[in-house]
């Protein structure tokens, strides 16, 4: 059979990724803080974009009319219609209900306060950065009576150290990469472990205990008897004294029980990561999403829209459209960022309308627990809010991922109201939050002597009503770290 060429059509429906959905769908899964962030990269980057500083006076505020005006002219659209050119197929794909209308009266504005001249300049009153954990060393290795070549090695250590103030790198490692002998790497290293606080430079936990007690050994610390014992514990038989072997530990160092108590008590009180102790603290902040408030008996929900930054199209450049004396060249460009600030703004402001639905969604169904607390917690699933709103259980995934929400029960990220169902033979489904609450308050409430196993907590939840099995019980219970029947036993004893 002889080959050809030949032209052939095909009528088919498939889902296309345009960039404009694809934005869509990323700034949908933000947080509030990287929305923020992703705010003020796109000002930077599209000139017809601005962050709204001040309450819009005069020309100002009819920049809105004038995008509406203009948007003939433009080879744009008008907010409140769909953009033209195949992106509104795109758009709709991401379940816009209502496209971007007055966007400059629907979020609120930021304010730029300013000072007196008889105040203090705001970068005079603002505080130093505080230093990170190698900056603390290396300030304090400068004060070292030692050789330059030692302190440059052990700075160089010093960089490599974790957070906490382990070095998991070894030195062998680092002699080759630096091209040294292990003798001096040593020394270095000597000099970081002499650093404050004690423990720093450590290899190991065992090591990491082992220099703060000889630190505490040499400063005088009382009583010294039990700082000796503790030190011999920790160089002999850690592995042991970790894993509770405590008969072993007496046979092989000669301790009484009293003793080993006493060695407990020490290191109970040393610090197993001595690197937290420098630098600043990692914390993550946490803005709300929505704020939810009762009003005469009704749970409302509102978006968190304090500080919130406000973007509007620049003016300045709409009437620059407008001009007939533009070249064509920069007219076509300023469409281009025209279209793309529109879309950004519509996609921001539908990510913002989608939370609110999704958050009242998830408080319409919750709202036991908002009344009476965590005993009311019922489960959930994304197929439910997703029933509920008419979207895909995708979306719902995004919308929930890195969001929060400001109750008078607390801040609770919008996953904490997703649960599996337990089932309950009086009250139906209950959520498994209720059920792990349970769980340590049975625990809770156990003789310390005869502590509860996991098949005997299944039988009292059992007659509770909560119908669970035994494995089931000791997945929550490590969920919730807390030891086996077996480990609280032997930690009593």
């Amino acid at each position: 059979m002889a080959l050809e060429q030949r032209l052939n059509l095909k009528l088919a429906q498939k889902l296309v990724m345009t960039p404009t959905l694809q934005q869509a769908i990323k700034l949908l899964q933000l947080s509030r803080l990287e929305l923020e962030q992703a705010m003020s990269q796109e000002v930077q980057v599209n000139p017809l974009l601005e962050l709204i500083e001040d309450e819009p006076h005069g020309e100002d505020a009819s920049a809105p009319e004038e995008v509406a005006d203009e948007s003939g002219d433009v080879n744009s659209t008008p907010a409140a219609k769909a953009p033209e050119g195949g992106l509104e197929d795109s758009f709709s794909e991401v379940n816009v209900e209502e496209l971007f209308g007055n966007f400059l009266h629907d979020a609120p504005f930021q304010s730029t306060g300013g000072w007196d001249e008889d105040e203090r300049s705001p970068l005079e009153n603002s505080p130093a950065p505080p230093g990170s954990l190698f900056d603390s060393l290396a300030e304090q290795l400068r004060f070292l009576n030692a050789p330059e070549s030692s302190r440059k090695l052990a700075e160089f250590i010093a960089g490599n150290l974790d957070p906490d103030g382990y070095l998991r790198v070894g030195l062998d490692d680092l002699t080759k990469t630096l091209g040294v002998p292990v003798a001096d790497a040593e020394r270095a290293l000597e000099l970081v472990q002499s650093l404050e606080p004690a423990g720093i430079g450590a290899r190991s936990l065992q090591e990491c205990f082992k220099l703060q007690l000889v630190r505490l050994l040499a400063g005088g610390q009382q009583p010294q008897p039990a700082i000796g014992r503790a030190l011999g514990v920790v160089e002999r038989a850690f592995d042991d004294f970790l894993h509770q072997r405590w008969e072993r530990i007496t046979r092989q160092l000669g301790l009484s029980l009293d003793e080993i108590r006493e060695v407990i008590e020490v290191l109970r009180h040393l610090d197993p990561r001595p690197g937290l102790q420098l630098g600043p603290a990692d914390n993550v902040v946490i803005e709300p999403d929505v704020v939810v408030t009762k009003v005469e008996g009704e749970w409302r929900v509102a978006l968190a829209d304090d500080g919130f930054p406000r973007l509007r199209l620049s003016s300045r450049y709409v009437r620059m459209l407008r001009a007939r004396s533009v070249d064509s060249e920069v007219a076509g460009y300023l469409r281009e960022r025209m279209r793309a600030a529109l879309w950004f703004l519509r996609s921001v402001d539908q990510r913002q309308n989608t939370i609110l639905r999704v958050a009242r969604a998830i408080v319409q169904r919750q709202a036991g627990f908002l009344d009476h607390g965590l005993a009311h917690l019922r489960p959930l699933v994304l197929r439910d809010i997703a029933d509920d709103i008419g979207m895909h259980e995708s979306t719902i995934s995004r919308v929930v991922t890195n969001k929060h929400m400001a109750t008078p029960r607390g801040v609770f990220p919008f996953k904490f109201f997703f649960h599996s169902a337990i089932s309950h033979a009086v009250e139906g489904d209950i959520s498994s939050v209720v059920v792990r609450d349970r769980i340590k308050e049975l625990i809770a409430a156990e003789d310390p002597r005869r502590p509860l196993s996991d098949a005997r907590v299944a039988r009292q939840l059992n007659r509770l009503g909560i119908r669970i099995a035994r494995r089931t019980v000791a997945k929550y219970r490590e969920e919730m770290g807390i030891p086996s029947s077996e480990q609280r036993r032997r930690a009593l004893r």
